[in-house]
């Protein structure tokens, strides 16, 4: 084991990347450092399944609890901050562990983000109050106007792909698509990438399931305690934005479970679309450990 290594676990939610990542780093003594985008807010636990204090005393975590929901925080501040620890980490150990669900963090690693100006928080939030008051047509509208190139190729029912092209637009005077280079950083360490997957009915009821356990464990309760801040941005997740309304007498407690369910499936599968972009990423089951341990052995 010679060269620098970033071994990258990804998989969709609820998949145990959290398990093969503790197995594999008490197995090469190294550290985790976490590229879920949802576990990064320290008030969000249930909700977001971070790992627990157990598992946390097992092997040291990064980017775990280290960010407010009041924080503004994207890919390329994300970038800035792990490859920054990266450099101290790897004075110390060969092989690094990145382990998320989060895809854009997760190639922001690998192969860089292009450098986008500070958000001025007035802008987004002039935005988002003109996405909640007219509608999502407003953003393209906007957008087709301001940036008819991206507008030709952007995924015009994610509202927040919409807000962020609007808000670097808006900001700078410049088109989004200016600043959409594409251009693969290079880095100095070599990446090995892990896939876990399984037959897709296992892993809906394994969500299902998950589901239910954080209910059980009080989602409910920690959701109530930040409803007042639901206009946030980081609010707007699964698992919580779905209580909003139930809070709101909008539906039954059992109407939000059912969401809860049906759009964590739903996320599971655009993890899974993302991912499978990616020629890169060898894919495994989540119960071949020895044989994943392996693996990574003959390639560092």
């Amino acid at each position: 084991m010679k060269k620098n290594t970033l071994i990258v676990i990804v998989g969709p939610t609820g998949i145990g990347k959290t398990n093969l990542g503790i197995y594999l780093a008490q197995k090469l003594d190294t550290e985790i450092i976490s590229a879920d985008s949802r576990q990064f807010y320290k008030e969000l636990k249930i909700g977001t399944a971070v790992p627990t204090d157990d598992e946390l005393k097992l092997v040291k975590h990064h980017f775990i609890a280290n960010k407010s929901i009041h924080d503004y925080y994207n890919a390329s501040s994300f970038e800035f901050e792990v490859i920054d620890l990266l450099a101290t980490l790897f004075k110390e150990k060969k092989q690094i562990i990145l382990l998320g669900g989060s895809g854009m963090y997760i190639d922001a690693v690998c192969r860089g983000i292009d450098d986008l100006p500070e958000i001025d928080m007035k802008i987004r939030n002039k935005l988002i109050n003109k996405y909640e008051k007219e509608g999502i047509e407003s953003l393209r509208f906007e957008l087709k106007r301001l940036d008819p190139e991206y507008y030709a190729i952007a995924d015009l029912k994610n509202h927040k792909r919409l807000l962020k092209a609007l808000e670097i637009s808006m900001m700078t005077g410049q088109p989004y698509s200016v600043f959409r280079k594409k251009i693969t950083k290079k880095r100095d360490f070599s990446t090995i990438k892990i896939g876990l997957n399984m037959g897709r009915d296992a892993l809906y009821q394994g969500i299902n399931q998950r589901v239910d356990k954080m209910i059980g464990e009080g989602l409910v309760e920690e959701a109530r305690e930040f409803h007042r801040y639901k206009s946030l941005n980081s609010l707007n997740t699964v698992g919580y934005k779905e209580l909003f309304p139930y809070f709101e007498n909008e539906y039954p407690l059992e109407r939000a479970i059912e969401l809860i369910k049906r759009n964590s499936r739903r996320y599971a599968k655009r993890q899974l679309s993302w991912f499978n972009r990616d020629k890169e990423i060898n894919w495994f089951k989540p119960d071949e450990k020895e044989k994943i341990f392996n693996f990574v052995i003959e390639k560092c």
